[in-house]
Formats: C-alpha cells, structure tokens, sequence
C-alpha cells in the first residue's frame, strides 16, 4: 500500500466519522425535542413519557394503565403535535363494532359501486380509550392492524402510512362492564406502562399553569418552531435498529425472558415475543441516553415494562398477594448480567 492510498483512507475514516458525530448530534437533540415538549404538557410523569418514547422509537404499541384524569389523552395529543403528525382518539364501547374502527364500504348510487370511506384507525397515533370495555370481536380488529400494519376491508389489504402506534389505555380498578384483553392481543403490546398520582410538587405546579391559563396546546408541540416530520421519526427508528447489541448482552436479555418459564411463582412465562421487546426496548433506551450500544442496566431499565404483561403468575403468588413486578424483581436478582 503507498503512503498516498494509506492517506486517503485515513481521510475517509475521518470523514465517516464526522458524518456519524454529525447525525449522533442531530438525532440527541431530535429525541431531546420530543421529550422536552411532551414534558411542558404532561407534567409530573417523566417516566410514562420516556417508555412512551421507548416504544415510538421501537415501532411498538403502548398499553396505558392508569385511573381517569390523568393525562393519557394529552400525551397522546402532544407526541402527535411534535412531529405533525395524525392523532385519533376512539371511546371504546360495548357496543362498538370493528368496522366503526377499520371503515367499511358504501355503495354509490349514481356511480353504481362501492367506495371504501376508512375508519379513524388510518392515523399516526391511535389511542384506544379504555380498550377493555368492547367485547373480543372488536378488540380482535386491532390485532391485524397492530402487528401488519394494514387493514383489511371488504376483502382488500390498505396499508397504513408510517408512523403507526397505538396507545391503548385501561381503568385498573373499575372491572364492572370490561372484557379483560386475551393474550394474543396483550402480547401485541411493546410495553404496559402504569401511570400513577403526580407528587405534590407535581401537581401543585400543574393546577397553578393550567388555572392561570399559561398550558396552552396551541403553543407546544406541532406549532413550534422545529417541529419534525413523518421522515424524521422513521430516521429515528432506523437509529434505534442500528444501535449494536454485544452477544453477551443479548443472551442476558434471551435468559431473563427464560427464566420467567422455569420459575414455581409464575404458571405462564413469557414468549420470544419478550425477548425481542428486551433487546429493541433497550436499544431505544440507549439511544435515548445519547449512547450507540446497549449496557446490561439497559435490558433491567425495560424489563419490567416490557414482560409484566406477558406473565401469569401462579395461584400461590397470587393467594401471597405478589404482584407481577414484584415477581419479575425477584427474578431478576437471579440471573447473572454480564460484566460491562
């Protein structure tokens, strides 16, 4: 190799290595972006909304589980607005029917053919409003929907535009009148995060903004200057894939996930389903923290999140009043992580 060819690949070294700083640069104060202008509204739930960003960064579903009057709605309603993007809100009913989800089609008269009008499920973000209180027949039409990211109406497949997410909430306290979800439709959920009270501070600072009138919608998000675009949340999930995930990394996250099928506490373990979450979640963590690989703490941070949903405790751990995290921490103590 001559001095001249060995200079020039060192100059293209360098110059790969200033574009990746560049887009690192650009992607941190992107994430940053979201996440400033979602906590301006959503005040007091900095942890909602950074597993919110997980799964939005991930392509993955988010299943809300909180009382009434929290805030769900206005996250929603906020992320939509950061990146211009689409948002729908669908009250789930008893007697909600599937097609007034996915659409349906009318027939013309004067044309003599059918026109296919869509339903509110052809959004970016899609909040599904205490999603348990439909029957199974209607909860089942968002499984197709959730996993292919199409609708099928009157025979024909209608894909949606991306980003799609949907963030489905429930009320974990009122049973009375709710379908509980089955388990295919909760498997299709990335992450169930529990939305809980602000703390005093919290809410003292939120009555105060919203009494005085200065939390206004109309000043955050989608209105302000830098808001992105469609194009930029699709970079950054492309970000969020390439994130590098050591072996030894990646066999913790497979062997935590196997560890809840060998344990007497738990009579369902989860599926490959968690350990795929594991691994993309904690990419998006990682990411998020402005790093391009995955740490062990990075799988622990999204464990919970991500497998709570996914288990079934035992008859004796329930009996003991165990909760799934509770077991899930247990666990956890179990199975040795890598060094980092």
């Amino acid at each position: 190799m001559t001095q001249e060819s060995g200079a020039g690949e060192g100059l293209d070294r360098d110059a790969v290595q200033e574009a990746a700083a560049v887009e690192a640069v650009g992607t941190a104060k992107q994430i940053e972006f979201l996440r400033s202008n979602i906590k301006a509204l959503l005040i007091g739930q900095d942890d909602v909304i950074d597993q919110v960003l997980i799964a939005l960064l991930c392509r993955g579903h988010v299943l809300l589980e909180g009382v009434p009057g929290l805030g769900k709605t206005l996250l929603v309603r906020a992320m939509a607005r950061c990146f211009d993007g689409e948002f729908h809100r669908i009250q789930f009913t008893p007697d909600l029917m599937p097609a007034d989800m996915t659409g349906h089609a009318i027939y013309n008269m004067q044309e003599g053919r059918f026109h296919i009008r869509k339903g509110p499920i052809f959004t970016n973000l899609l909040l599904a409003d205490e999603i348990n209180r439909s029957p199974a027949k209607t909860q089942a039409a968002l499984l197709e929907v959730m996993q292919e990211r199409q609708v099928t109406i009157e025979g024909k497949a209608y894909s949606l535009n991306p980003p799609f997410m949907v963030l489905a909430t429930q009320n974990p306290i009122e049973q009375e009148g709710t379908y509980p979800l089955p388990e295919a439709q909760l498997d299709r959920f990335l992450l169930k995060v529990f939305i809980d009270y602000p703390s005093l501070e919290d809410e003292t600072r939120l009555v105060s903004r919203v009494t005085s009138g200065q939390l206004n919608m109309e000043e955050i998000g989608g209105n302000s200057q830098g808001a992105l675009v469609a194009a930029d949340i699709l970079a950054l999930q492309d970000a969020t894939e390439a994130v590098s995930v050591d072996q030894q990394v990646l066999n913790y996250a497979v062997r935590l996930v196997q560890a809840t099928r060998s344990t007497s506490s738990i009579l369902k373990g989860a599926g490959p389903r968690a350990s795929i979450g594991l691994v993309s979640a904690a990419k998006a963590w990682a990411l998020i923290n402005g790093r391009d690989f995955v740490l062990p703490d990075d799988i622990k941070q999204v464990s919970l999140p991500v497998m709570r949903h996914r288990i079934l405790l035992s008859p004796e751990s329930e009996i003991e009043g165990f909760t799934p995290d509770q077991v899930l921490q247990q666990l956890m103590q179990t199975v040795d992580a890598p060094r980092q």
